[in-house]
């Protein structure tokens, strides 16, 4: 049965104490010979024989189950117990401590507030079991005191075991967390530096060919100066030259750790707007509102991270027959976000849960410009949120500190 764990755990353990429960309510009427009612006993145990195989169906192919349902469980096995321990003797029961197993269970489990639940709910059955003891047993036996202190000892027992095991449960589940996300920014890491070792090799390699073009480009132009095809390799032999040194200054930057500034949000949303024109002229960048009048954090990469977004934008847009990119601008006391969408098929659920995180093959390219500026927007203290239009495409929602 591949379900969720703690519903997993709580059928394994309500299983074996179904049949605990049967073969000591037989053994002790049998064996022991103890005057207990025999059939509302079993009759019980089949009922909770009956929900446990109603919960097995039901779970059988849940792999996240909501907390509700955990807590459903427990207050059934809760439930169950408070009849069967009822019928044979109530606190005066010599297993009426098994009522804890549900707040063990629960803190390990569920949140604090199901916690607390659980643990009320435990306390309240064994409260209503010494409330409903014969009043001949108290009298004959003269235990009044002595169960009052039991079910004092029980209430202590349920709060420290709620207490620590849940403190211990939250601590150990926020190192969990921790460390998953330090292996993945590990990973993360890893993968850039090897992008940044393949890049800077690359580089270097074609500065060499680069320069020896330049120089027969020279040549030709001296040659053949009204020939139109020498004239159209200027362009793109200068835009090589421009990116060649872009890079060097850039990693420069970045090696001497001079690259963070202080800009306004006008000033980068008419960089941006600068760029699209440049790099996308087909595509129409269309403003919702004007940019907040504050400031953010930023570095040489800020831009080339937005562009890495606009640009898988608008190849969304081009498979889609598309040319329009809607910009928005949102803020709050302290983060300031610009929300970029495409009007393309939107995010598929193998990208929702990798984009940004890692690099994934795709016939796009998306996947790697998405972690660049995801590691890009976490340097600087923001964050990256990639979601589908409910209307048509994708967002991708950048958001900054406000300095």
């Amino acid at each position: 049965m591949q379900t969720d764990p703690a519903i997993s755990r709580l059928l394994i353990l309500r299983s074996a104490a179904i049949a605990v429960q049967f073969v000591a309510v037989i053994a002790v009427y049998f064996l022991f010979e103890y005057q207990i009612p025999l059939l509302p006993l079993l009759a019980v145990i089949c009922v909770e024989a009956i929900f446990q195989l109603l919960s097995i169906f039901a779970y059988r192919k849940v792999t996240k189950a909501r907390p509700a349902a955990v807590l459903m469980q427990l207050t059934a096995d809760l439930l169950f117990l408070t009849i069967l321990l009822s019928l044979s003797g109530g606190a005066t029961n010599a297993f009426v401590s098994l009522l804890l197993l549900p707040i063990m269970i629960a803190a390990v489990s569920v949140n604090a507030k199901g916690l607390a639940y659980t643990a009320v709910l435990a306390i309240a059955a064994y409260s209503f079991l010494l409330i409903n003891m014969p009043e001949h047993t108290m009298h004959q036996m003269q235990m009044t005191h002595h169960f009052i202190g039991m079910w004092i000892n029980f209430v202590i027992s349920a709060i420290v075991i709620a207490f620590v095991i849940g403190t211990l449960n939250s601590t150990l589940r926020a190192r969990e967390a921790t460390i998953a996300r330090t292996r993945e920014q590990q990973l993360r890491h890893e993968q850039l530096l090897t992008l940044d070792g393949a890049a800077a090799q690359v580089t270097h390699q074609l500065a060499t060919p680069i320069a020896n073009l330049q120089l027969l480009f020279e040549e030709l132009k001296e040659q053949q100066a009204d020939d139109p095809i020498v004239q159209e390799m200027a362009k793109p032999l200068a835009q090589c030259k421009e990116q060649l040194a872009h890079f060097r200054s850039l990693s420069n930057a970045l090696r001497t750790g001079q690259t963070r500034q202080v800009i306004s949000a006008e000033t980068l949303q008419s960089t941006i707007q600068d760029a699209m024109t440049l790099h996308f002229p087909e595509q129409n960048l269309q403003w919702l509102n004007n940019a907040p009048d504050c400031s953010i954090l930023s570095d040489a990469m800020l831009l080339p991270a937005i562009l890495n977004l606009l640009q898988n934008a608008v190849s969304a847009n081009n498979h889609n027959q598309q040319y329009c990119v809607e910009a928005k601008w949102h803020i709050d006391q302290q983060t300031v976000s610009l929300s970029l969408r495409d009007f393309g098929q939107g995010f598929s659920e193998q990208q929702m849960a990798s984009l940004g995180g890692q690099l994934m093959p795709s016939n796009n390219g998306m996947g790697m410009a998405v972690m660049l500026s995801n590691v890009t927007l976490e340097r600087l203290n923001g964050s990256l949120t990639l979601s589908n239009h409910p209307q048509q495409g994708a967002i991708a929602m950048v958001s900054l500190k406000i300095v």
